[in-house]
């Protein structure tokens, strides 16, 4: 489609991505009596949200702020600063205005009564089309022309927008089928901003098991356990539970340390980590039971009545223990308490439930506005932080919205 074929508007604020950055964005905008405009690739908006929100919609976490912010690591100052545009308590009084109420569940996430995404989602743009927001959905944009307007394609042709202020919440990379393809990366570099790679975050790994593990313990949890993992400082150990899959390993605990075991492989080759297999007992009682005398019974008869391990742990230690490791009881007590595990790679970035990298905080100013295209912002995932599940991710992605809002509302202002 060319630009002589191409349909030409100018709007005040344009959104692009129909995100929970995104559509906080248009919220801000709408509510400072901007005109908004919001542009989407896919036939409908909130599509990873509601998605993510199928086991239950963690919006947030409970913990104390200073905990809370700590979850971002390097990024945590500049996060803090989004935080208080929009806190986790905020986030809550702004669900329970959408009609939305929340509680905390036993393990400190905040959730919805009714655990849903939908109803929240429902309300929210019922509110957004209240205030005037309007949706253009089926609009993949495609960077800028050479005049600087922001060019769209759809079914029914090509689009130029030339906006006052644009806010960009394009996703990162994960979850490609729900509109997160990281096609923008290379539009913004042409530009001038500095982006960093796309890389997979709250991802499994991979690990070659036998094919006796894969079909008999595919699937699998291992709970409770500790790993912990010294290449990374402060070295990562923390107590939860992981699956077994014919790939490797997934799940929250393996989520939690993904960074660390990422960049370890990036840096090393590899990442080399130890699950303590029972965290309730300590390493003597272990070396007690284990040393037992078994008389005729077999060792997984013995671990199993002594320690009451069994199942994919017991087979844990059988895929990864030398035969002769497993017969000497010093040898075996001290894997129980500290089994190694390598892992060589992550699973692919379309396979993660977020992505790390994108357009680096440095390239921006405080209010998110990229600072070699001013008037531009960009919010939510496709900037360069992380973190790890249990609501953070929610959290940063609608308060960095809420910030690159406040940031664009203001530009529009501050033109003649």
């Amino acid at each position: 489609m060319s630009d002589e074929a191409s349909v030409s508007t100018s709007l005040p604020a344009v959104v692009i991505g129909g995100g929970p950055a995104g559509l906080m964005a248009a919220e801000v905008l709408a509510a400072g009596g901007a005109r908004v405009e919001l542009f989407d690739a896919m036939p409908s908006v909130g599509r990873k949200f509601l998605l993510a929100g199928r086991g239950g919609l963690n919006l947030t976490h409970s913990e104390a702020l200073p905990a809370f912010v700590s979850r971002y690591g390097a990024r945590a100052p500049q996060v803090a600063q989004w935080l208080q545009a929009l806190s986790p308590q905020a986030l809550r009084d702004w669900a329970a205005a959408l009609g939305i109420q929340t509680f905390v569940g036993s393990s400190g996430r905040v959730f919805p009564i009714d655990l849903k995404a939908a109803p929240l989602l429902r309300a929210w743009l019922h509110r957004l089309r209240e205030r005037g927001v309007v949706f253009h959905m089926r609009q993949r944009w495609l960077g800028w022309d050479a005049d600087g307007a922001l060019r769209f394609a759809s079914a029914q042709g090509a689009r130029r927008v030339n906006a006052s202020v644009a806010v960009l919440a394009l996703g990162g990379a994960s979850w490609q089928r729900l509109g997160s393809d990281g096609a923008w990366w290379p539009w913004l570099r042409e530009r001038g901003v500095d982006v960093a790679p796309l890389r997979p975050a709250n991802g499994g790994f991979a690990i070659a098991w036998s094919e006796h593990l894969r079909q008999r313990h595919a699937g699998a949890p291992i709970k409770p356990v500790v790993l912990r993992f010294e290449g990374c400082q402060p070295p990562f150990e923390r107590q939860g539970e992981f699956v077994l899959s014919d790939y490797g390993i997934e799940g929250s605990l393996v989520y939690a340390a993904s960074a660390s075991l990422r960049d370890a492989i990036e840096r090393d080759g590899q990442a080399r980590l130890t699950l303590d297999l029972l965290p309730a007992f300590d390493a003597a009682r272990v070396r007690r039971e284990v040393a037992h005398p078994r008389g005729s019974r077999s060792l997984a008869s013995h671990l199993k009545s002594r320690l009451g391990l069994a199942g994919a742990k017991m087979a844990l230690l059988h895929e990864l223990l030398a035969r002769e490791a497993l017969a000497d009881p010093a040898r075996l007590a001290a894997a129980i308490k500290a089994l190694p595990l390598t892992v060589t790679s992550p699973r692919p970035i379309d396979e993660a439930i977020s992505s790390a990298g994108g357009v680096r905080l440095e390239a921006l100013d405080e209010q998110l506005m990229l600072r070699v295209m001013p008037g531009v912002f960009c919010a939510g995932e496709m900037l360069d932080w992380e973190a790890p599940t249990g609501g953070y991710l929610l959290q940063a992605s609608m308060a960095s919205g809420r910030v690159a809002g406040q940031g664009a509302l203001g530009w529009i202002g501050r033109r003649p």
